[in-house]
């Protein structure tokens, strides 16, 4: 049978071998949200980066540059890190240069795994039959803030544990910690998550709207997978 793990920080990647598996980078709130909905309205392709200014290089290439640092739009790009800002006719067939404080530099730590995957609640399903009927064991790796643990993303990896527990076996304790955690809060997430530390920082930029799309289940059947020349794109 199959096994998964959940690495609940960035900073304990070195724990974990990834050669082998499918790892899903998650950050709920918002990079992986946001990526999920750029494709979902029609996006070619998006190339994360980790550093700022490698992405702010690419706008001479063509592409729009995104993303954020502390949860703020960064100066001279022309998106930030709202998932409604990657909706409109604007943004199809069109190629994304994409950094941000958290999820991005997640996507570096898990280079080498035999496939990478982008993960939100907004995917949550089809990132599960992804995984369901893949030959590769499952890494989860949450995004946290700043190499701290965070819940949402703990809770997302809960989901996925929970809907594939007949399925897959866990590795070691960290799985059953976010199952346990999800099933808790699966009936009221904003609720739950209410007092957590990333919704308050968020909460104090007035975006409540972006919470609140941000967890809720299904509204996309997609999955992005970094490629071989580091694009992400719909396979």
């Amino acid at each position: 049978m199959k096994s998964i793990d959940v690495c609940l920080s960035p900073e304990l990647m070195h724990l974990y071998d990834v050669k082998d598996r499918t790892v899903v980078v998650v950050d709920i709130l918002r990079a992986t949200s946001c990526m999920v909905t750029a494709f979902a309205h029609g996006v070619e392709s998006i190339t994360p980066f980790s550093d700022l200014t490698a992405c702010q290089s690419m706008k001479s290439k063509g592409y729009i540059t995104s993303g954020e640092r502390d949860g703020k739009k960064v100066d001279g790009f022309d998106r930030g890190n709202s998932p409604f800002e990657y909706m409109g006719e604007d943004i199809k067939e069109k190629k994304i240069a994409f950094t941000t404080t958290n999820g991005t530099q997640a996507i570096e730590k898990a280079l080498g795994a035999k496939k990478i995957v982008i993960g939100s609640f907004l995917n949550l399903s089809s990132v599960v039959k992804y995984l369901l009927f893949g030959e590769n064991s499952v890494l989860i790796i949450c995004a946290g803030w700043k190499g701290k643990v965070n819940l949402e993303d703990t809770l997302f990896a809960g989901a996925i544990m929970e809907k594939l527990r007949n399925h897959i076996e866990a590795d070691c304790d960290a799985p059953l910690i976010a199952q346990h955690l999800y099933n808790l809060a699966k009936d009221d997430m904003m609720k739950f998550l209410s007092n957590s530390s990333h919704v308050k920082r968020l909460n104090r930029l007035g975006i409540q709207k972006d919470i609140e799309f941000c967890l809720t289940p299904d509204q996309y059947s997609i999955v992005p997978v970094l490629d071989g020349t580091g694009k992400l794109t719909i396979k």
